[in-house]
């Protein structure tokens, strides 16, 4: 039985997403927010919205990377 597993992880201020099957990491995509350098420090409403808008993109990313298609 083969076992695939999308791990989606946004903290601070990176989203990431990342495609393991069996244990062999397939694709690993992460988003970084550059949003915070003028501000010396992470905007916790900025970070937000910025995860907000880099979630979806990152996910189809690493499932295109990994060869993965959405049932």
């Amino acid at each position: 039985m083969t076992i695939t597993i999308l791990a989606i992880e946004s903290s601070c201020d990176d989203t990431s997403a990342a495609v393991i099957r069996d244990g062999i990491m397939l694709s690993n995509v992460i988003a970084g927010q550059k949003v915070h350098e003028e501000y010396g420090g992470v905007v916790p409403e900025l970070a937000s919205r910025a995860h907000q808008e880099n979630i979806v993109p990152v996910v189809e990313v690493a499932l295109q990377r990994a060869g993965v298609e959405r049932e």
